[in-house]
């Protein structure tokens, strides 16, 4: 079947619009194809997507894909040039590439034997599609540092003030492009890219801490600033408001939200782009690095019929992913679930989450008050900022219903003073409140680099340790980029809340005398989690000291 009555077909066309192609065809000489274009009727990849399914190949978009850089050496550039071929992603010994013309025998015989891979696999994409890849990533410099020396010697400068032709530029364009895939493959969490007086200064956060990735000289800040404000569709004259944006990336068949934030300071706009890897979200409570008690609690709480379930700790502690993976651990069928976010991370099965919209009226507050009349089961309220979402939230628990949210407090019971000096009366949260869980997250020590040694004496004291053990440290190694670290997990306590607790709360009793009282009967803190997975090698004594310090 024709491409035309495959898109005929498909009601992406009507016939109406193919006779006046038609006539366009007969007045210009072009193909139908471009004339459809040409109109306005449809675009390239719709065209691409229908060739595709009529030869049975996969169709891939690749406005807004990502690819690793270290591919291009499998295609040289002339050769990708002549045929309309990118490569996309490589598994195994297995190339992925797209093609203009999957059918093209002779393109393939040619990269096979060019890239020395034998298994090559193709998908199609539109001829914009693969040149955007190949202006992208093709060309003299490979690596940033390369990138940004052919930079200093260009006169990218002479764009200052036509920031959106800089940032149109080929190595500008890459430049930004390699930033984001150094930072997926350093599992980096957040990119900073901080101007100062004569530099740019790039840094990464990984596992919690920044450390410094690049430096670039001053006249290459607007062009970047620029290009990522061009990807996020932000404005890009605007520079004396902070403004808020998003990106969506496909890179190597995962899905990559990046959420972007600027903010005008005296050198220029700082950006922070956060980087939120759908793949790597942690979805199954086992999988959070909780101790087996501590996991019980959990469990048990989150199936409670009605209630408030908080999770406290600082910005970064792991909060929102820990009440995620609480919320699909209980979501069924059966379950209406709702959440109201600031903001939304990520998107969850069965789940209907809401974004937090100040113009729209939609606060945390007037959001959970529409949510009630939703019919809901579980409620997820993304932060108790105040009084009245305190009260509100508490009201759902009373009527029925299963609460979760989180607080910014040290421990689990600061929690319970911080709502009564928020203005809640102690009766409503004693009668509301069933568990409160601390966290914090830590870095895993190494595995390839660790160590035992036997701490001094003294700090053996300092964690109320006498007799003289084993504990482990990262040597450093190529493999953690000799931090001695890789990867996090959390250590937490949690405070079940029953018959002891629930007076002391009515009795305004202080957060200290209430984690006596806890302690006594059996909550494990923060530090004496820490403590144990340091025994068990999961993380270093130095490490849990810096995380737990003044609680």
């Amino acid at each position: 079947m024709e491409t035309i009555d495959l898109l005929l077909k498909q009601g992406a066309l009507t016939a109406e619009q193919v006779a006046k192609a038609r006539e366009e065809v007969k007045r210009t000489g072009m193909k139908i194809e471009q004339a459809l274009e040409k109109l306005g009727f449809i675009n390239e990849e719709d065209i691409v997507k229908v060739k595709a399914e009529s030869i049975g190949v996969l169709y891939m978009d690749l406005g807004n894909y990502l690819i690793d850089a270290d591919l291009v050496r499998f295609i040289p550039e002339g050769l990708a040039r002549k045929y309309k071929v990118a490569p996309v992603f490589k598994i195994a010994n297995t190339l992925t590439v797209a093609m203009a013309d999957p059918q093209d025998i002779e393109a393939l015989d040619e990269i096979r034997k060019v890239s020395g891979i034998d298994d090559v696999e193709t998908v199609m994409a539109s001829g914009k599609g693969i040149l955007r890849i190949l202006d992208s990533y093709y060309g003299a410099t490979g690596t940033i540092d390369e990138i940004v020396k052919v930079l200093e010697k260009e006169n990218i400068a002479a764009l200052k003030g036509k920031s959106a032709e800089a940032a149109e530029e080929p190595p500008i364009i890459k430049l930004v492009n390699l930033l984001i895939m150094e930072a997926v493959k350093s599992k980096v969490s957040d990119i900073h890219i901080e101007p100062e007086h004569e530099v740019v200064r790039v840094r990464y956060r990984i596992d919690g801490i920044l450390r410094e990735a690049h430096i670039f000289p001053s006249k290459l800040q607007q062009a970047v600033i620029s290009r990522i404000k061009i990807l996020s569709e932000m404005d890009i004259a605007e520079t004396r408001r902070p403004q808020d944006g998003k990106i969506h990336l496909r890179l190597e068949n995962k899905d990559l939200d990046i959420r972007i934030s600027t903010f005008p300071t005296i050198h220029g706009e700082n950006v922070v782009m956060r980087l939120l890897d759908k793949s790597s979200l942690v979805l199954g409570l086992k999988d959070l690095g909780l101790g087996q008690e501590n996991l019980a609690n959990l469990e048990k709480l989150i199936r409670q019929p009605h209630g408030i379930v908080l999770v406290t700790g600082p910005t970064g502690s792991g909060k929102t992913t820990t009440l995620y993976a609480a919320l699909v651990t209980i979501s069924s069928a059966e379950k209406n679930i709702i959440t109201i976010e600031d903001p939304v991370e990520y998107e969850l099965p069965l789940i209907r989450q809401t974004q937090v919209n100040p113009k729209a009226d939609i606060t945390f507050a007037n959001g959970l008050r529409s949510i009630l009349r939703q019919d809901p089961d579980v409620i997820m309220v993304g932060e108790i900022r105040d009084k009245e979402t305190a009260e509100t939230a508490i009201q759902a628990a009373l009527t029925g219903h299963l609460v979760f949210s989180t607080l910014h407090t040290n421990d689990a019971c600061s929690a319970l003073t911080r709502l009564i000096d928020m203005g809640v009366e102690p009766f409503l949260i004693s009668s509301s409140v069933i568990g409160i869980m601390a966290q914090r997250l830590v870095r895993t020590l190494c595995e390839k680099c660790r160590q035992a040694y036997t701490p001094a004496a003294a700090t053996l004291k300092d964690f109320g340790v006498d007799e003289k053990i084993n504990f482990y440290r990262g040597a450093g190694c190529t493999r953690c980029k000799n931090t001695g670290f890789a990867g996090r997990l959390s250590i937490s306590e949690f405070l079940v809340i029953n018959e002891d607790i629930r007076k002391m709360v009515n009795e305004k009793v202080s957060a200290d005398i209430i984690k006596k009282k806890a302690v006594s009967l059996g909550m494990k803190t923060l530090r004496e989690d820490g403590l144990e997975k340091a025994k068990n090698g999961l993380t270093s004594l130095e490490e849990v000291l810096r995380v737990t310090e003044g609680d």
